[in-house]
């Protein structure tokens, strides 16, 4: 049996991690969250697919290609949590389980990262757990496709 196809899509800045801001994003570099996302999704069965951009219109591409094909997505949407409507529409019409993650608790920080346009349209939202945010998502979505 194959693996099932998984994105793990990330938005803006994401792609910095290990020099970004490393008390509050940790030190983890990008490539080592790729790794882990990659690592523990084959444990899972998964094939997963890890993803950076920073291009709103890209990202609501690819939320349209997981909605096509029934991927399941965990999104860590980035300052596009805050007000990309159109990536909240694109993240709506998913077809299977969309977790949104957050490495940051985005409610200890400043107020403007209280608000996530795509909470409300998500399976569920996982955040300040570090790079743990991946791992508990990955789980999750390995729960919500086995139940």
């Amino acid at each position: 049996m194959s693996a099932r196809k998984v994105l793990v899509l990330n938005g803006p800045n994401l792609g910095r991690l290990g020099s970004r801001e490393p008390d509050v994003y940790g030190a983890t570099s990008y490539a080592g969250l790729v790794d882990t996302c990659r690592a523990l999704g084959k444990e899972l069965g998964f094939d997963v697919d890890v993803r950076e951009t920073n291009d709103e219109g890209e990202m609501v591409r690819w939320l349209h290609e997981a909605a096509d094909g029934s991927m399941p997505v965990v999104l860590n949407p980035g300052a596009f949590t805050h007000y990309s409507y159109a990536m909240r529409d694109a993240a709506a019409q998913r077809t299977a389980p969309l977790i949104e993650v957050h490495i940051s608790n985005p409610y200890a920080r400043e107020e403007f990262r209280h608000t996530s346009v795509v909470a409300a349209v998500a399976t569920g939202t996982i955040a300040g757990f570090g790079i743990g945010s991946y791992r508990l998502a990955l789980r999750a979505l390995a729960d919500e496709l086995d139940a």
